[in-house]
């Protein structure tokens, strides 16, 4: 089997794309679409291992991809993983800042070091994984990147630390979409509300215990697919988004607007979409016997 996109099969032919984040979840998934698309995947990440299994999976699949071992918060590492990339490829077309981590805890008890880290994970890495793209690549060339943020808007209890940080990147990406359009750059945000990925097995605990009921907090009664995200992340890289910038897409099935207030009715009709042929329910969400 191969990935079931709703795009044009050629739609990224000859494209450079860098997927950070790229070892499991939501990146995994956007590098195998792309790739299924044409492009030359991009890799980046901590864990050899991932990236690795994640490459040997799209060649096996007749994509192509390369990987990078490198942490996103350490400004040097950046500066020179991108450089690599162009040395090998010569021009980068498109950016998919995905790479990101937290752990839940109350406001109260995350301290200055944990506060820090998530901070410089989930929006320092970005930034400085945009700014070298632009800076070395995408000024003379144009390009289009898209940030991968999280439904953010009505506060995060349990993980103040990367609200925080969530809400940087959202203004990150209309600061960076007004002063790059000269140089013909778009760049976008895409906030993913609850979606069934590997990530959901990290959590441990009360946290965990709550995720298989999150559906009953969405409209739509299910929870988002990676697909459905990855193909919102590939209409924003492609020509059909040309005049698109600075907007930060929810993919939530509209949890986001409303409250408690209203009761939400048993759904009909809502069918998810899940052209991923290598996707897996996480442990978390497996129906035990």
């Amino acid at each position: 089997m191969n990935y079931r996109s709703i795009f044009n099969s050629k739609l990224f032919a000859d494209h450079n794309i860098i997927v950070t984040g790229g070892g499991s979840g939501i990146g995994r998934c956007t590098a195998h679409e792309l790739s299924a698309l044409g492009a030359r995947v991009y890799l980046i990440g901590r864990k050899l291992d991932k990236l690795g299994r994640v490459q040997q999976e799209i060649m096996e699949d007749g994509g192509k991809a390369e990987y990078r071992v490198c942490d996103i918060r350490e400004e040097d590492a950046v500066t020179a993983c991108v450089k690599s990339i162009i040395s090998e490829c010569g021009q980068l077309h498109g950016l998919v800042n995905n790479a990101g981590g937290q752990y839940p805890a109350p406001m109260a008890a995350i301290n200055q070091k944990g506060f820090e880290t998530v901070v410089r994970t989930n929006l320092t890495g970005g930034f400085l994984f945009a700014r070298e793209v632009y800076n070395q690549s995408m000024s003379k060339h144009g390009g289009a990147i898209v940030n991968i943020t999280a439904d953010n808007w009505g506060g995060m209890p349990g993980m103040a630390h990367s609200g925080a940080a969530r809400a940087g990147m959202d203004n990150l990406t209309k600061t960076a979409a007004y002063e790059w359009g000269c140089a013909g750059v778009r760049v976008n945000a895409v906030a993913p509300g609850w979606v069934a990925s590997s990530g959901m097995d990290t959590y441990e605990g009360p946290f965990r215990a709550v995720i298989p009921t999150l559906v009953e907090q969405v409209p739509l009664k299910r929870l988002a697919t990676e697909a459905e995200v990855s193909s919102l992340i590939c209409f924003l890289l492609s020509e059909g988004a040309s005049f698109i910038s600075g907007d930060t897409i929810r993919v939530d099935g509209a949890a986001s607007q409303g409250s408690g207030v209203w009761p939400l009715p048993k759904a009909r009709n809502s069918h998810s979409y899940n052209g991923f042929h290598r996707a897996v329910t996480p442990n978390v969400l497996q129906k035990k016997d």
